[in-house]
């Protein structure tokens, strides 16, 4: 039997000046990358800063999130871009991130969009390719994280990038496998356990249930975990402690620089 092998990654480096949001340090130590904002929906030069050096010092893979310029909305509202504008500021972004990532000790070793970019850029062709067009020019030999079918990977894909699949640990999916839009009920799952053993099955590539009860198979590298949600830390353990159980690996997607 082939070892099953998967990363867990959740969201970090949120917090701006004064304000704070999760428990980055808590949640390095259990996660196998993180997707570290880049100032554009959340996190300042020094949040982000600590933020990679932690990362560094517990072995965890940085990602850039990068996101629509939309401090005041935390990137979840869409913003209609003309291509190269979006394409400028995603490089924008992974290029900052970097420098901050290089003085802390580590890089960064893919890029996964953020919030409402990330929704719109399963099905946007022009969004998707801005972005696949930035993460090109920054890197052609980048990584790429991102919900599995969306034009954003199949795009990344055609264009030579090393393509990575994401599931969501604590997000309803609909039945055509997309999330759940978080204005809408049920749309955040908050059942450590049922969490946990949705995590296991996804893993194993087993079905877990739509929002409507809907069987879904989802094909996955890596499992994120929300590290903004109420109890991220609590929960990030109980995946881990879960998957582990059922003998599943945890490593970062990118180790080894395999696609």
């Amino acid at each position: 039997m082939t070892p099953v092998r998967i990363d867990l990654n959740a969201d970090l480096a949120e917090g701006f000046g004064r304000w704070e949001l999760g428990d980055d340090d808590a949640l390095l130590t259990v996660v196998t990358s993180a997707n570290v904002a880049c100032g554009f929906h959340a996190g300042d030069p020094s949040v982000i800063r600590r933020a990679c050096e932690r990362a560094a010092a517990e072995g965890v893979a940085v990602g850039a999130q990068v996101g629509y310029r939309d401090l005041a909305g935390f990137g979840r509202r869409f913003i209609d871009m003309e291509p190269r504008a979006l394409a400028d500021d995603v490089l924008y972004q992974i290029g900052a991130l970097d420098a901050l990532a290089r003085a802390s000790g580590t890089r960064v070793r893919y890029v996964k969009p953020h919030g409402a970019l990330y929704n719109a850029i399963v099905r946007h062709e022009e969004q998707a390719a801005a972005v696949v067009s930035a993460v090109r020019d920054w890197d052609p030999a980048c990584a790429v994280l991102g919900l599995p079918g969306s034009r954003w990977l199949t795009l990344a894909a055609e264009a030579g990038l090393r393509v990575f699949r994401e599931a969501f640990a604590d997000r309803a999916y609909t039945p055509e496998a997309t999330l759940v839009p978080r204005r809408e009920a049920g749309a955040v799952l908050h059942d450590v356990r049922e969490i946990a053993e949705r995590c296991v099955r996804i893993a194993l590539g087993e079905p877990v249930a739509a929002v409507d009860g809907t069987p879904l198979r989802i094909e996955a590298d890596s499992l994120c975990v929300h590290g903004d949600s109420p109890g991220a830390v609590a929960v990030a353990r109980a995946v881990r402690e879960r998957l582990t159980e059922a003998g599943v690996t945890l490593r970062a997607f990118t180790a080894g620089g395999e696609g």
